[in-house]
């Protein structure tokens, strides 16, 4: 049994299997699901998810230290490429992460210090029967929102910011009976 919120497509599914609620302390991954769920704003995450390939190959495989350095020029051939969201906002502020990020890591060594230093360092471990009892945002969220938007990121409200920590794996959200919820809260 899986979570009710999947479809029937196959990536999703794969993804759900594989990925969400698994606990990710690599940089450039956090970087990525960062800017990924910031792109999601207002859309399904199957649209963001079926793009996924084409936005590493369009955003320099997430290396913040590249991304820092796109130009107007760059930031105008991003929006006329149809594999990604060519949302001005969306792109512009994928660049602006990317200078906020490398702050970051400057300041505590890594992302994923920074980041994980939210729950504690350690995935709070939720026991939802429904999805309809699942928050959209949290305290931790709302902090995590604000330190984010305090050192510049933009695309980085409380609802985008917990649906980043379910994607990481900071919140197991799998609801209690889905084969994945015990998978990962044993791990934790």
């Amino acid at each position: 049994m899986r979570c009710d919120w999947l479809t029937e497509d196959k990536l999703y599914i794969s993804y759900h299997d594989k990925e969400w609620g698994v606990p990710e302390h690599d940089d450039i991954k956090l970087f990525e699901m960062l800017i990924l769920e910031g792109a999601q704003a207002g859309l399904s995450w199957l649209t963001v998810l079926k793009r996924r390939e084409t936005y590493r190959a369009a955003y320099d495989g997430f290396n913040p230290a590249q991304m820092a350095q796109w130009d107007r020029e760059k930031i105008e051939s991003l929006l006329k490429d149809p594999g990604i969201i060519r949302n001005r906002l969306k792109v512009k502020a994928a660049r602006t992460n990317a200078l906020a990020f490398l702050q970051v890591v400057k300041e505590f060594g890594s992302f994923d210090a920074f980041i994980w230093s939210f729950v504690g360092d350690n995935p709070i471990q939720n026991s939802w029967t429904t999805i309809k009892k699942i928050p959209a945002n949290t305290p931790e969220s709302d902090k995590m929102s604000r330190e984010l938007k305090k050192r510049g990121f933009r695309f980085v409200g409380s609802t985008i910011c917990y649906a980043f920590m379910q994607s990481v794996g900071m919140v197991n959200d799998h609801t209690v009976g889905c084969f994945r919820y015990n998978e990962l809260h044993l791990k934790a």
